[in-house]
C-alpha cells in the first residue's frame, strides 16, 4: 500500500499550541541533558476518505511496524467505517488504510473507552470489536485475522463461542505469537461483569484456556495486558469492591491466573463506573509501571506507581497532574517513562505529557501535547523502534478527529 506524510491538522495543528510553534515542540526532562522532540500530525486524511467523526482507535507496536485500526463516522453515512492502516518510522508517515467494513458488514458497539482492539505478531494480525446484540449497546465480540501483513482478512471465531455481552476487550501477542485476550462479561449472571480470559495459537480461528480471572469486577472500565521479559503476562483492571484497581498475572501462558495485588490502596467505594481504566508498561529494568485515576475522597487524581516485585506490591501513589488529571497511559521507550492524560480546564479538555528519566523517581512538569482550540481526550502512548507515539481524539469543527504526536 503506497505511504503518504501524515498531515498536519487544520493546515497545521500546532498554531494553537503557544508553547511550542509550528509542527516541533520540546519538552524539557528532569535531566537537561535530554529532551523530546514531537511532530504533532493525523494519521489518515479523513476528508479525503470522506470520513467525519473519528470513533474508536487502538495502535499496537511489533518489531519495526506500528499497526493501528480505526472506527469512524463516514459522511451521510450511518454504517461505521472501520480501516487498518500501518507505518514503518514510528507514526511519521502511514499506509493508506484498507477498508474493513465492506468485508465484514457488521454492526459496531466499539466507541471510544471500549475500542476496537488489534495485536500483531509479524504478518499476522488479530482486530476485535464487540458488535450488536439482542439489545443496544450490547453485544458479542467479533474477530478478524489476517495472515499476510494486513493485505487479506478472514472472519475468526468468538473467543468464547458465546453471543453474550462482551466488552472492554484488550489484545496482546506474545513472542511465541500467541494471541491473548481479556474482556468483560456477565457469564454469571449475577449482575455484575468479570474479567475474562482466552488464548489464541491461530490468530483468531480458535481459542484455548477460556477462563474467569476475576469474577466480580467494574463495569466498564478497560483493562490493560502488559507482558514481561520474564514472560509473564499482567492484566490490569478495575475491581468491584472497593473500586481501586487490581492486578493479574499468569506464568504460564495463559494456562492459570493469580489475583497478585491491589494497584493503589485507595479503598474507594463507589457503585457507579468511572469508564476510566489504567495505564501500565515495563521499564527497562523489568519493573512495572501503573497509571491509576481514583474518585475517593480526599485522594482524587492520576497516580503513578511502581513494581520492583513483578506485581506483588506497589510504592506508595505519586500523584500526576492537577485534580482534573483523568484519563491517561503509560509507556517506556528511548530510556524513560513517559506519561499522558487528559485533563478538563477552563478552555476544555487537553491532553498532558510528563516524563521520567530515573524511573518514576521524578517526572518533568507537565505540558500540553493537544492543540489549545479544541477538546482533547483519551490518550494513548506506544513504545516505538524510533522513540514513542502519542494518540488522541480532537474535536473540531468537522467533528472529533485522530490526533498523534511522535516523540523523539
Amino acid at each position: 500500500m503506497p505511504n503518504f506524510k501524515a498531515r498536519f491538522l487544520g493546515g497545521c495543528l500546532a498554531v494553537a499550541l503557544a508553547l511550542f510553534g509550528c509542527g516541533e515542540q520540546t519538552f524539557e526532562s528532569v535531566s537537561t541533558a535530554q529532551a523530546l522532540r514531537a511532530n504533532v500530525l493525523s494519521p489518515i486524511d479523513a476528508k479525503a476518505l470522506g470520513l467525519q467523526n473519528l470513533v474508536s482507535f487502538d495502535v499496537y507496536v511489533d518489531r519495526q511496524t506500528v499497526h493501528a485500526v480505526f472506527v469512524a463516522t463516514p459522511t451521510g453515512s450511518k454504517q461505521p467505517y472501520i480501516g487498518y492502516l500501518h507505518s514503518e518510522d514510528g507514526g511519521l508517515h502511514w499506509s493508506l488504510p484498507r477498508t474493513l467494513s465492506q468485508q465484514f458488514n457488521q454492526s459496531v458497539e466499539a466507541k471510544i473507552g471500549n475500542d476496537i482492539q488489534i495485536a500483531a505478531a509479524g504478518d499476522k494480525l488479530l482486530v476485535v470489536w464487540q458488535t450488536t446484540g439482542e439489545l443496544p449497546g450490547m453485544g458479542p465480540l467479533l474477530t478478524v485475522y489476517s495472515n499476510d501483513a494486513g493485505k487479506t482478512w478472514q472472519q475468526g471465531a468468538k473467543p468464547t463461542g458465546s453471543d453474550a455481552d462482551q466488552s472492554h476487550h484488550e489484545l496482546l501477542a506474545d513472542s511465541e505469537g500467541r494471541f491473548h485476550a481479556v474482556w468483560l462479561d456477565d457469564r454469571d449472571e449475577n449482575g455484575y461483569q468479570g474479567v475474562r480470559y482466552a488464548r489464541s495459537s491461530d490468530v483468531g480461528k480458535s481459542w484455548e484456556l477460556a477462563q474467569t480471572i476475576d469474577d466480580s469486577s467494574c463495569s466498564c472500565c478497560w483493562n490493560r495486558l502488559t507482558l514481561g521479559g520474564d514472560g509473564k503476562l499482567s492484566a490490569l483492571y478495575r475491581d468491584m469492591k472497593p473500586r481501586d484497581m487490581a492486578l493479574a498475572q499468569t506464568a504460564d501462558g495463559g494456562a492459570s491466573w493469580q489475583r497478585l495485588s491491589t494497584v493503589g490502596e485507595f479503598n474507594w467505594i463507589f457503585d457507579g463506573c468511572p469508564h476510566n481504566g489504567g495505564g501500565l508498561t515495563v521499564a527497562g529494568d523489568g519493573s512495572l509501571h501503573s497509571l491509576v485515576w481514583t474518585g475517593a475522597e480526599n485522594q482524587v487524581g492520576l497516580y503513578h506507581m511502581q513494581s520492583t516485585d513483578n506485581g506483588k506490591s506497589w510504592t506508595p501513589p505519586q500523584r500526576l497532574g492537577e485534580a482534573g488529571a483523568f484519563h491517561s497511559d503509560i509507556a517506556f521507550g528511548v530510556g524513560r517513562l513517559v506519561a499522558v492524560w487528559d485533563a478538563l480546564g477552563p478552555e476544555g479538555s487537553k491532553v498532558f505529557i510528563s516524563e521520567s528519566v530515573d524511573n518514576g523517581g521524578h517526572w518533568s512538569v507537565a505540558k500540553p501535547l493537544s492543540w489549545s482550540g479544541g477538546s482533547a481526550t483519551f490518550p494513548r502512548i506506544v513504545a516505538t523502534p524510533t522513540g514513542l507515539l502519542a494518540m488522541w481524539l480532537e474535536q473540531a469543527a468537522a467533528g472529533k478527529q485522530w490526533a498523534a504526536a511522535v516523540l523523539q
